[in-house]
């Protein structure tokens, strides 16, 4: 179905899903490990599918602010509700100064393209790797260490993820059975008999939702731990990443024309603002997660519709049950999702053809694969990129 520019079909819906692999993880842990509340993070990044969608009219993705939810994870003990909250209000007020003040557009200019296909590159290979490790566990479920069913030595796991490998290969171009969609149905229906939905308790409506006011000591900790050290790289890749990566998929006229830094980033700033007030995960964009969408079929800002309505139901109609319904996808299908996710944006390197170009771009890329951290990897390959210039160095 078509309704003016946006498109509302199995195709669009099986391209929502495309960043299932990065959004379902780190919220189940942030949940489940921090104590936020299912219903807050899931009605929030519902909310702001729904205005992305509305407002660009392509499938800009809703994903967690990765660094702020890894530690976050890595250390509950130290990263409370509270701090999770200073954190949504730090950063999106600093969002917002960037985006009032023209500093973002500024900052783009030392983004050159060789800087950002290093980005682009070095988070593909990323994804890649942990899609990888996701197809590789023997665990069958996130949140359930206990289901390590093996047939003929291989876990059941690992055979699932071969079987959505082969699926989405030959899915990939399909409309009628759009891969991502075909792949997470038989996922959750694989890991029914395995005790996926164990423990299901049939209480309906939403979570507890509180507001929460941090004291000075929760912003001390979330200036210094989360938001400066994410700063950087959401500038990277959530702002200036996905603007460029918009526009090598949707062309450079009417479509992307809402597409820019500024836009991006006053954006995220509201939305990270009233997260920090519901004490909700904070948010952003994504390059990855717009090639996830794109890869598996989303096309319009019906895509963006359709998920945000789906998460605004399960938060507010399954708040009691929504967590182990989202457990129930296997991890398998995840890191499926995570492959094909990191492929798309690796990919957006073909158009560098200079070889110091492509030097700048591989630095980038490899010093965040060594290291995890995109931000040090940026920053050393602006520096580089800058010293190559001044020295007039060819490659």
């Amino acid at each position: 179905m078509q309704i003016g520019s946006y498109r509302f079909d199995r195709v669009e819906f099986a391209g929502s899903l495309g960043d299932l692999g990065t959004l379902i993880p780190l919220a189940i842990g942030l949940v489940t490990l921090n104590g936020l509340s299912f219903s807050a993070v899931f009605l929030w990044v519902g909310l702001f599918y729904l205005v992305t969608g509305f407002y660009y009219k392509l499938p800009i993705p809703v994903q967690p602010l990765k660094l702020v939810s890894a530690i976050a994870i890595a250390f509950p003990e130290k990263i409370s509700l509270a701090v999770i909250s200073a954190t949504g209000l730090l950063f999106g007020g600093a969002l917002i100064i960037l985006a009032f003040t023209g500093l973002i557009d500024q900052l783009a200019r030392l983004f050159t393209k060789p800087i950002v296909r290093g980005i682009q590159l070095g988070l593909g290979l990323i994804l890649m790797i942990k899609g990888i490790e996701f197809i590789n566990r023997p665990e069958l479920l996130l949140n359930n260490s206990d289901i390590t069913a093996s047939l003929g030595g291989l876990p059941i796991n690992t055979l699932l993820g071969l079987v959505a490998l082969v699926l989405v290969l030959s899915l990939i171009s399909s409309r009628r059975f759009p891969a991502a969609l075909v792949i997470v149905t038989i996922g959750i229906i694989v890991a029914i008999p395995f005790g996926s939905l164990d423990g299901l308790d049939w209480r309906f409506g939403p979570s507890p939702i509180e507001l929460v006011t941090p004291e000075a000591d929760d912003f001390f900790t979330a200036l210094f731990l989360l938001v400066i050290p994410q700063l950087p790289l959401t500038m990277g890749n959530a702002i200036i990443g996905t603007t460029d990566t918009a526009k090598n998929l949707f062309g450079t006229g009417e479509a992307t024309a809402r597409v820019s830094n500024r836009h991006l980033s006053f954006g995220m700033g509201l939305a990270n603002l009233f997260a920090g007030l519901m004490a909700a995960m904070p948010v952003c964009h994504g390059a990855g997660g717009l090639a996830a969408h794109y890869r598996f079929g989303a096309r319009t800002g019906g895509s963006n519709i359709m998920i945000g309505l789906l998460f605004i139901l399960i938060a507010l109609g399954f708040g009691g049950i929504g967590i182990i319904l989202l457990s129930a996808i296997p991890n398998a299908v995840l890191g499926v999702l995570l492959l094909f996710a990191g492929l798309e944006l690796a990919l957006l390197i073909r158009d560098i053809t200079e070889r110091r170009d492509l030097f700048i771009a591989f630095l980038i890329a490899g010093i965040g694969l060594a290291t995890s951290n995109m931000s040090i990897a940026f920053v050393s390959g602006i520096i580089v990129s800058q010293f190559l210039h001044w020295r007039d160095i060819d490659i």
